[in-house]
């Protein structure tokens, strides 16, 4: 099996989680599940390259990677805006993007862990994520896979006048 590494990100891993953005935006896309990201490549539009700058210098960012490659990004922190507030303290998980190169080699699974393990690490007995819940709700069922369970759903207005369907997942930490 191979060992999957996960270490504290900073502002010099922001271009690691742009191609792993990138990545996995081009391969939803040839999937025609254009939904959820769209299909532009976040390193080229100026409000995810934001984010990207935002993330790497929050502190919470994590990358998990193999022989030193950057396979998965994991941002933690406060819950988004856009999400029904938790009514106790939480560990939000803001991002969670793996290399579809890798697929099947469990390093979401491993950063979600890791997530548990930093909540824990905290006092905190709630882990929260949120994520596209259009077209087939494969990524929801994902999520509940991984000891999720789906809360709250929402929508998020788009400036094309579009809404972007959310679902917001919990899950308790022993």
């Amino acid at each position: 099996m191979t060992e999957i590494v996960v270490r504290r990100g900073g502002v010099a891993d922001r271009d690691s989680v742009l191609r792993l953005l990138d990545v996995a935006i081009a391969w939803l896309a040839e999937r025609g599940r254009t939904g959820q990201w769209g299909t532009a490549p976040a390193s080229s539009d100026p409000r995810r390259i934001a984010q990207a700058d935002g993330w790497a210098g929050s502190g919470g960012l994590w990358l998990a990677e193999i022989t030193g490659q950057p396979v998965g990004a994991l941002v933690v922190g406060a819950a988004t805006e856009y999400v029904p507030p938790a009514t106790e303290p939480e560990l939000y998980v803001n991002l969670l993007v793996t290399d579809r190169a890798y697929a099947g080699a469990g390093i979401g699974g491993r950063l979600l862990a890791h997530a548990a393990e930093l909540a824990r690490e905290r006092g905190v007995d709630l882990l929260r994520v949120d994520c596209y819940a259009g077209d087939d709700g494969a990524l929801v069922r994902w999520y509940e896979r991984q000891g999720f369970t789906a809360t709250d759903p929402f929508t998020v207005p788009r400036p094309d006048g579009a809404r972007w369907p959310g679902q917001v997942l919990a899950r308790r930490l022993d």
